[in-house]
C-alpha cells in the first residue's frame, strides 16, 4: 500500500527514473501480499527474494545476505524503503554498508515502546538514512529531537492515503457488504495479531470475551491473522468464535485483499483494531477507531483523528464500544498533506535534488 503510489509517481517521470522494485517476501501468504500487488494494480516485483518466515535475526539475516546481492548486481544511486517491517531495517543497513543512500519514506514515527520489533526497526532505519520522508509534523519534531539534521527531514504526507483515495471509488463499488448480509453503518471490523495481544492467554481471552459482548449488539467481521488463528485454537479459545455467522454475531473470514477491507471499513460503524495503518485510514475515512495497544506510533490520529487508545482489558475495550454505539465517537479532521498526493511529493523532490540523491 506504501509502495504502489510511489512507483506511479516515479512512472510519471521516466526521463528522471530507471526503479526495480525488490519484493522480500517477508509478507508471503496469497492472500497477505500477492492479492495486494492485484488489489493495487502494481507490476510483479522484478526481483523476489522469498525470504518467508523465521525469527526476527533468521528473517532480518536472510534479507540482508539475499538483498546485498542484489545492490552488487545492480549498484544503485539510491534505496528507497518504506514503513518499519524487518525488511526496511535490513535492506537500509545492507545498503548503507555498500556506500548507497538510502531514503526512508514514512520516517519518524515514534510509539517510545522498545518492546515493540517495530520500533527498534524505525529507530535503527532513521538514523542511517540519508532522506527522511515525513507523514506529519509530530514525526518531524521526533526526528529533531534524536539530532537530525533538518535538511534530512522533508515532510511529505502519508502515501497510505494516496492508496486510499485513489481505490476508494472501486472498492465503494464491491458488494461484499451485501453479500454477507451486512448494512452500511450496522457493523465493525476487527484486525488483531500483535504478540502483546494474542500470544498471552488470558489477555487474549478477555479481548475475546469483550468482542463477543459486543457482537451482541453489532456484527464483527474478523479476517483471521494465521497467527491469532493459530494462537486461539492452541489455547483452546475457539469456542469465542464459534458461533461465527451466529448467535455471536463474529463473522470469521479469511485475511482479505485491500480492495475488500477498505470496503468493510469505509462502511463500518466502528473498526477496532491493533494495527498502525488502520488508525490513519479510518482518520481519513472518518469512521471511529478503537485501537487494542497501549500506545501508538500514530498519535496525530488520535489529536487530530478519531482514534482512541484503549489497551486490551476486557473492560475498556467495552466501555470505547459502548461510547460508539451511543453515539459518542471522536469528530476528527484529516490532517495536513493526506491529500492523496504525498508520492508525487516524494518524486517532485527526488528530480529537485537529484545531484545530491545521486
Amino acid at each position: 500500500m506504501k509502495m504502489a503510489p510511489i512507483i506511479d509517481a516515479l512512472n510519471e517521470h521516466p526521463e528522471s527514473f530507471e526503479h526495480l522494485l525488490v519484493h522480500t517476501g517477508q509478507h508471503y501468504d496469497a492472500k497477505m501480499s500477492q492479492s495486494f500487488f492485484d488489489d493495487l494494480g502494481m507490476p510483479r516485483p522484478d526481483i523476489d527474494l522469498g525470504v518467508g518466515s523465521g525469527s526476527h535475526a533468521e528473517q532480518t539475516a536472510q534479507v540482508m545476505v539475499k538483498f546485498e546481492k542484489v545492490l552488487m548486481d545492480e549498484r544503485p544511486d539510491l534505496v528507497i524503503v518504506v514503513g518499519d517491517v524487518n525488511s526496511t531495517m535490513a535492506c537500509t543497513i545492507t545498503a548503507k554498508k555498500l556506500g548507497i543512500k538510502v531514503a526512508h519514506v514514512e520516517a519518524g514515527l515514534r510509539s517510545r515502546d522498545m518492546k515493540m520489533p517495530e520500533e527498534i526497526n524505525r529507530l535503527c532505519t532513521d538514523v542511517l538514512c540519508d532522506f527522511l520522508f515525513t507523514t506529519d509534523e509530530g514525526a518531524n519534531e521526533n526526528l529533531l529531537a534524536e539530532g537530525v539534521a533538518p535538511e534530512r527531514i522533508v515532510f511529505v504526507g502519508n502515501v497510505m492515503i494516496d492508496t486510499l483515495q485513489r481505490h476508494r471509488v472501486m472498492a465503494e463499488g464491491l458488494h461484499l457488504m451485501r453479500d454477507m448480509g451486512l448494512q452500511r453503518g450496522n457493523y465493525a471490523t476487527l484486525t488483531l495479531h500483535r504478540p502483546s495481544n494474542v500470544d498471552d492467554r488470558a489477555t487474549l481471552e478477555g479481548i475475546l470475551q469483550a468482542l463477543a459482548e459486543i457482537a451482541q449488539r453489532l456484527p464483527i467481521v474478523f479476517p483471521m491473522h494465521p497467527r491469532t488463528r493459530k494462537m486461539v485454537e492452541s489455547f483452546g479459545l475457539s469456542e469465542y468464535l464459534a458461533g461465527a455467522e451466529g448467535t455471536n454475531g463474529i463473522i470469521v473470514t479469511e485475511p482479505l485483499g485491500y480492495l475488500e477491507f477498505l470496503h468493510l471499513n469505509m462502511n463500518a460503524r466502528l473498526v477496532m483494531t491493533d494495527s498502525g495503518g488502520l488508525q490513519e485510514e479510518t482518520t481519513v475515512l472518518g469512521v471511529p477507531c478503537i485501537t487494542l495497544r497501549f500506545n501508538t506510533e500514530r498519535p496525530i490520529t488520535i489529536d487530530q483523528g478519531t482514534n482512541v487508545l484503549v489497551g486490551n482489558q476486557k473492560e475498556k475495550i467495552l466501555s470505547a464500544a459502548n461510547a460508539v454505539l451511543a453515539g459518542n465517537s471522536r469528530v476528527g479532521r484529516v490532517p495536513d498533506k493526506w491529500d492523496g498526493h504525498a508520492a508525487q511529493r516524494i518524486a517532485g523532490w527526488l528530480i529537485e535534488h537529484a545531484r545530491d540523491v545521486a
